[in-house]
C-alpha cells in the first residue's frame, strides 16, 4: 500500500506509472483504493462508477475498469456534503459528520472488493488517501492506517519534496503514528526532486536514521505528468496548445468529469483556457465549452453569480459557438425542474435558454458506456454517460448523436439549436476519439494528428522508465512479498 504524508504528494500518479512498470514486466497487476473523494469518475465495464485515478491506474494495468478498485467513492456536493458511491452504486448523501461515524460500517464491502481485486492476481497496489498523519480521522479509518491493518498489508510512504518540508512531513508523520503503525510502514520515498538528487543524499540518511524506515529512492520530477488525466479539480491546467481555435471553459464550482477537456488540452492548434471564478469570458473564444458538474442547479446559479450569463450572451451575439456536456448541456436548456428535491429544495429554476430543450432531475443515474457517430460529420464517438435527470423538447429533435450503449440499445443523444451554433450531449470523453476530435476541430479550422490513446499509453511507459531507474523496485517486491 502506498500511502502519503499528504494529500496531492503524487500517490495517484506514482502507483499509475508502478502499475504499468510490473505490467511489463509480465506480472497481472491491479490497482485498489478502498476510499477516494472526487468528482472526475470513469463508468467501468460492470455498470458502477470508480474514481479517475483508478481508471488511470487501470489502464497502466492494462485491465479492464471494474467497480471493486474502488469500492468507496465520495463526490462532494457541497462544502460539508457528499454523495457516498458503494461498490459503483449511489448508497445516499451524507454530511460529513455523518459519514464519519457511518464510515467504519463500510469495511466488509472495502474488503470484499479487495478480496475479488486480489484473486488472480500477482500484484496489487493500494493507494491511500490523504495521510495516515490524520490521526483525528483515525477512529474506523478505511482509507489509510486502518484498511492496511484490517487486510494486513506493507505500507510504502510517499513525501513531496517541490512543496517544500519533506524531513519534517516524513519524520512528523512517524511521530505521530502508533508503534504498530510505524511498524507497517516498511520503506519511504521522496516524489518530485527538481535537479540533481544527489543534492538530497544528506536529507534522506536523516529521514532513515529518525525513523527508522529504509528508503526506497528520491523520485526527479516528470515533467510529462501534466499530459495524464488529473482526478483533482485542483490540477486542472490551461493547454500546453497556442493555436487559433480558443475554446474557453468556466470553472464551475462543483466541475465534474473534466478529463473531456484532457484531449484539448494536448491539441497544438487549440489555445485551451479555463477561466477562473472572477474573471470574465474572454471576447476572442471560438467556442465556449460548459463542462459536466456534480450540482447543476447549484452551479447555474454559481455561473450567474460570476456574471459569465452575460458575457456568454455576448459571445453568442457575436457569431460564437457554445458546447455543453452533461450538467452543461443541462443548463443551454430553457429550465431545470427538480420535483424531488434531489439537488436541494424542490422547485424548477430558469435555464440559459440557448436550447429549446427542459430537464427533469430524477434519482435514477444513468451509468453506461457509449459509443456511436456524430450526426454532422459522421465521425465515430466513443465515451460514457454518468448523470441524473432526462432532457426534452423541440431541439432534441435535432440531435447531436447517434449512438448505441454497451447493451446495445441504439438511441439519439443530445440537441442543436437552429441556427447549429449551440449544441449539447449527455456523452463524457467524446473528445477521446481521434476521428470525432479532428472532425470537431477541423468545422472550426484547425487540422489535427493527435493520437490520444496512443499518447497516453507512451507516456506511462516513459513513467514506468522513470519511476524503474530512480526507485528500488527490487526491495518494493521484497516488502510485497513478505505479506
Amino acid at each position: 500500500m502506498v500511502q502519503g504524508t499528504g494529500s496531492n504528494v503524487g500517490k495517484s500518479l506514482i502507483v499509475a506509472g508502478l502499475c504499468r512498470l510490473f505490467a511489463n514486466r509480465g506480472l497481472k497487476v491491479r490497482p485498489f483504493k478502498p476510499q477516494n473523494m472526487s468528482n472526475n469518475a470513469a463508468v467501468t465495464a460492470d455498470g458502477g462508477e470508480i474514481g479517475r485515478a483508478q481508471a488511470l491506474q487501470a489502464m497502466g494495468c492494462r485491465e479492464r475498469l471494474s467497480v471493486h478498485m474502488n469500492p468507496v467513492l465520495l463526490k462532494p456536493e457541497t462544502d460539508t456534503g457528499a454523495q457516498v458511491i458503494v461498490q459503483g452504486k449511489r448508497f445516499g448523501t451524507m454530511r460529513a459528520r455523518e459519514y464519519g461515524t457511518q464510515k467504519a460500517t463500510l469495511l466488509p464491502k472495502v474488503l470484499e472488493s479487495f478480496s475479488e481485486i486480489e484473486s488472480g492476481a500477482n500484484l496489487v497496489l493500494v493507494e491511500g488517501a490523504g495521510s495516515p498523519a490524520e490521526i483525528n480521522l483515525r477512529a474506523g479509518d478505511i482509507a489509510n492506517m486502518g484498511f492496511a491493518e484490517a487486510a494486513d498489508l506493507p505500507v510504502v510512504l510517499c513525501g513531496d519534496i517541490d512543496r517544500g518540508g519533506v524531513i519534517a512531513s516524513l519524520v512528523g508523520t512517524h511521530s505521530v503514528l502508533e508503534n504498530d503503525e510505524r511498524e507497517r510502514i516498511r520503506a519511504f520515498f521522496v516524489n518530485r526532486f527538481r535537479g540533481d538528487t544527489g543534492l538530497f543524499t544528506e536529507g534522506m540518511r536523516q529521514i532513515e536514521a529518525r525513523t527508522g524506515w529504509s528508503s526506497l529512492g528520491v523520485v526527479p520530477w516528470f515533467s510529462d505528468a501534466s499530459k495524464l488525466p488529473a482526478e483533482d479539480a485542483l490540477g486542472l491546467e490551461n493547454g500546453a496548445g497556442r493555436g487559433p481555435v480558443k475554446i474557453v471553459v468556466p470553472v464551475i464550482s462543483r466541475i465534474a468529469n473534466f478529463d473531456d477537456l484532457d484531449p484539448l488540452r494536448m491539441e497544438e492548434g487549440v489555445t485551451l483556457e479555463l477561466i477562473q471564478p472572477g474573471t470574465p469570458l474572454p471576447g476572442d473564444a471560438t467556442l465556449v465549452l460548459l463542462p459536466g458538474s456534480k450540482s447543476t442547479v447549484g452551479d447555474l446559479a454559481f455561473f450567474r453569480s460570476q456574471g459569465w450569463d452575460v458575457d456568454l450572451k455576448a459571445h453568442h451575439r457575436r457569431g460564437g459557438h457554445i458546447l455543453g456536456i452533461c450538467g452543461g448541456y443541462q443548463m443551454l436548456g430553457r429550465t431545470i425542474a427538480d420535483p424531488e428535491g434531489i439537488e436541494g429544495a424542490p422547485g424548477t429554476v430558469e435555464g440559459l435558454g440557448y436550447l429549446d430543450v427542459e430537464t427533469i432531475l430524477t434519482p435514477e443515474k444513468s451509468l453506461v458506456e457509449a459509443a456511436g457517430k456524430h450526426l454532422l460529420t459522421g465521425a465515430e464517438v466513443s465515451g460514457y454517460e454518468i448523470h441524473i435527470g432526462r432532457t426534452s423538447g423541440p431541439d432534441c429533435g435535432r440531435p447531436m448523436l447517434h449512438i448505441r450503449e454497451a447493451s446495445g440499445a441504439p438511441k439519439l443523444d443530445g440537441a442543436v439549436s437552429g441556427d447549429g451554433r449551440v449544441c449539447g450531449t449527455y456523452l463524457h470523453g467524446l473528445f477521446t476519439a481521434d476521428s470525432f476530435r479532428q472532425a470537431y476541430l477541423q468545422g472550426f479550422g484547425a487540422t489535427s494528428d493527435l493520437a490520444y490513446d496512443v499518447s497516453i499509453d507512451a507516456v506511462l511507459d516513459d513513467l514506468a522508465s522513470h519511476l524503474e531507474t530512480s526507485m528500488d523496485i527490487a526491495r518494493m517486491l521484497e516488502i510485497a512479498r513478505a505479506r
